[in-house]
């Protein structure tokens, strides 16, 4: 094995079948293959539809990633792969896949959590991550504060949505506002040209009494939506631009505003934001606002590391081979509901392949 780990890493927790290839904290390919235009009719994402697009697109992706760094896969340390959380069936698709490259090759594999992995990615962007590092990620499925020690052992939720994640408000006033699936590019677009201060919409959970690091952005949605109809009963023009900007501004808001202030409370000077929505130029913006004026060094991936890809999976596979932590098991199962608290899935090692693996491993890849 070279100094630093090569790892190909699998992510199918949604509707992007992505493949990277990481040589310890180097990107060498992040090959993504997207059924987003399937689901767009629908006005979401519908499971089986993203099931069937991971199938189909799965042996091409890898063997493209293989081809864009330049390696073989007989060169890779290890496997990692998306347990979880995620949609079941999408996640069983990648999990599969792994399962079966694992065992052909002869090479270890890794179950490793979603979450975690949009935490672990910006190595390849910033290098190392402090420890501890506080993480706002920030999604279609998740919105959630993070404190982690140890990425490849020990992260620490601290708040979470209680209802609508942030990405999901997004789609779903988008659909409101008959501006298409997905919705977070379309409302930034459209809210650079508005006015933010235009409509004093609801900022959720921020009471004195309530939980200082959770979210709920539904009260919020449901509050844009209504006054979305209320305008139209009228037989008024929706200012969709100055809606666009204050909705967005209601979310950012609460967002940075929180992840500032666990920092502040946890003592940490060092603050991440991954996730789908980290792609926002408004959150961007106002975190390094904030961040600068509270003295947090903010750390953000570029747009294409903060959506799904398989080089955020394949970043942490490597750190956990970096770190010798131990492999999953061949029983490693797809898991939905997988607690952060578990950044890596080592299962079951009672079973011995390994003559099995070296017999396959010449068939398949001679």
């Amino acid at each position: 094995m070279a100094d630093e780990p090569l790892v190909l890493g699998i992510e199918t927790s949604c509707d992007e079948t992505g493949v990277g290839i990481v040589r310890g904290t180097t990107l060498l390919a992040d090959a993504v293959a997207s059924s987003v235009d399937e689901h767009a009719r629908f006005g979401g994402v519908v499971p089986e539809v993203a099931s069937r697009a991971h199938l189909e697109a799965m042996v091409p992706t890898i063997e493209r990633a293989l081809k864009d760094a330049g390696v073989s896969a007989r060169d890779l340390d290890g496997i990692a792969v998306t347990a979880g959380p995620g949609l079941a069936g999408a996640l069983l698709v990648g999990v599969s896949a792994a399962k079966a490259y694992a065992y052909a090759l002869g090479k270890p594999l890794y179950g490793v959590n979603h979450l975690a992995a949009h935490i672990c990615v910006d190595q390849l962007e910033h290098g190392p991550l402090p420890e501890p590092t506080m993480a706002l990620l920030v999604s279609g499925g998740h919105s959630s504060l993070l404190l982690s020690s140890d990425i490849t052992s020990d992260v620490r939720p601290l708040g979470a949505t209680i209802d609508d994640a942030a990405g999901e408000a997004f789609d779903k006033i988008a659909r409101v506002l008959n501006l298409g699936f997905p919705g977070g590019p379309v409302i930034d677009r459209y809210a650079k040209e508005g006015d933010p201060s235009a409509i004093a919409f609801p900022r959720g959970l921020t009471g004195p009494r309530d939980p200082a690091y959770d979210f709920s952005f539904s009260g919020l949605k449901t509050a844009v939506a209504r006054w979305i109809e209320a305008k139209r009963a009228a037989g008024e023009e929706v200012p969709v631009r100055d809606v666009s900007a204050s909705f967005q501004e209601a979310v950012v808001d609460v967002l940075t505003r929180k992840a500032v202030r666990a920092c502040r409370d946890e003592g940490v000077d060092h603050l991440m934001i991954g996730g789908g929505v980290a792609a926002n130029s408004r959150l961007r913006a106002l975190a390094q606002e904030r961040c600068e004026a509270a003295g947090i060094q903010l750390r953000v991936p570029r747009m294409k590391l903060c959506t799904d890809n398989g080089a955020m999976v394949a970043a942490l596979g490597a750190e956990m081979v970096a770190r010798n932590r131990t492999p999953s098991g061949w029983d490693l199962s797809a898991d939905s509901s997988l607690p952060v608290t578990d950044p890596h899935v080592p299962g079951n090692h009672d079973h011995d392949h390994d003559h099995v693996h070296e017999v396959s491993k010449e068939n398949l890849y001679s």
